[in-house]
């Protein structure tokens, strides 16, 4: 496979939010660099991008992995999360340019479909950038690399959000997508209190999922024996 740095980036940041490539995997630079057709200068130039962005760490003489999660991180991402979300969402009304609105309603038209298709991978994708987007409109240089660094982590810990096994589920990714629809309204409508309420409902929409992917429930003993 021949590429481009861009193509390294996109595939990295993709692979990582979506699990494809696991908190803490080592990622192999020769690898890369002959699977993307790249000398190994450019790949840890990408490297080094990545890990301004918080996707992974370089770490002396033991090259680059994907940021691990553990219990401090989880524990700080369930505490803070709430609080930037809400402040980007707020800065957001504020400051936003109509170019932004643009992005943002063409992001949301490209997760609907997603939705729509039931492509997981592309509502990861997608709904990130969406949310990437509101923090761009909110202007702020030390709000937006806390909410990146949040995103990535809430997309790990979320992605069964989009893999939808029941009912309940199903329309929970329904409603998200009406969420959406309803930050685009508010933001253009300038509300900011209507943006703040809609972050933690939002909110509330993944925070159950995400606890089910921490901590799921326990097999029955009984489930683990077949009938005799």
């Amino acid at each position: 496979m021949k590429g481009s740095k861009g193509s390294l980036y996109d595939d990295l940041k993709r692979r990582i939010l979506t699990m494809e490539l696991d908190p803490d995997e080592d990622l192999d630079e020769v690898a890369l660099s002959e699977r993307y057709g790249l000398s190994r200068t450019p790949v840890r130039e990408i490297f080094r991008r990545l890990e301004g962005e918080g996707y992974i760490e370089i770490r002396a003489n033991r090259g680059a992995r994907v940021v691990p999660m553990n219990h401090s991180t989880l524990r700080q991402f369930f505490l803070v999360a709430p609080m930037v979300y809400a402040a980007i969402g707020r800065l957001a009304v504020q400051n936003f340019k109509p170019s932004q609105m643009s992005d943002l309603k063409d992001t949301q038209e490209r997760f609907r479909d997603a939705s729509k298709s039931g492509d997981p991978l592309s509502m990861v994708v997608e709904n990130n950038r969406f949310h990437e987007i509101i923090g761009e409109m909110s202007g702020n240089v030390y709000l937006q690399p806390s909410l990146g660094r949040l995103l990535i982590d809430h997309a790990r810990i979320g992605h069964t959000f989009f893999r939808p096994r029941n009912d309940d589920m199903r329309k929970r990714l329904r409603i998200a997508v009406e969420h959406h629809d309803c930050f685009i309204s508010a933001i253009s409508g300038h509300d900011e209190d209507a943006v703040v309420d809609l972050v933690f409902e939002h909110w509330e929409l993944s925070r159950e999922n995400m606890e089910m992917f921490i901590a799921p429930q326990g097999m029955k003993a009984d489930a683990l024996v077949g009938d005799n």
